[in-house]
């Protein structure tokens, strides 16, 4: 399941929508508080900010947002170790109607959220004049994970039985064939 990741050129849109909604890097968070204490000194009053939409990371925050069906498009590594970990989240996205998708490298998934790995990404909300760019990644996604994931778990042997097996089965065929032949 894990081996069949996105092809590359939906992952290279998906890396670039995600690129829009990383979170701020400790520099410019600390930017941000300078320039809000700085407002407070001059004796402005204190505005509230709504926080700006983000992606999610880590697969407790990833879990939880996916059991409130608050995720919009869940994101998984193929190579995290122990598998164990994110074993589990393509069952739940089919079973809340999320669609999800399976990249290539936990490394490439750190990089959007400012950290060495990260095993899985969820983009709760965004921003509306990417609504059109999500939808049409969110369809080519379902497509391609969602709706073939009968198809894509692992069939064993393909109803194809082994050489020494099918010689000893046209060995009992030949031994019930050859009794026939003597009962007549």
């Amino acid at each position: 399941m894990f081996h069949q990741t996105l092809d590359k050129q939906t992952a290279t849109q998906l890396f670039r929508f995600l690129n829009k909604y990383r979170p701020e890097t400790k520099i410019e968070k600390k930017a941000r508080l300078v320039t809000e204490a700085e407002a407070r000194v001059k004796g402005k009053e204190a505005v509230p900010q709504k926080r700006r939409p983000t992606v999610r990371s880590g697969v407790n925050t990833v879990t939880t947002l996916v059991e409130q069906k608050k995720a919009q498009l869940v994101i998984i590594a193929h190579d995290v170790d122990p598998l164990e970990i994110v074993l589990f989240l393509p069952t739940l996205c089919r079973k809340m109607g999320i669609p999800y998708c399976i990249v290539k490298g936990k490394a490439r998934l750190g990089t959007v959220v400012h950290r060495k790995t990260c095993s899985s990404l969820a983009v709760a909300d965004i921003n509306p004049e990417d609504k059109v760019s999500l939808n049409k990644l969110t369809e080519t996604i379902r497509t391609n994970f969602n709706e073939r994931f009968d198809d894509l778990r692992k069939n064993w042997g393909g109803q194809i039985l082994s050489a020494k097996s099918q010689a000893r089965i046209a060995k009992i065929e030949r031994a019930k064939a050859k009794e026939l032949q003597r009962k007549y």
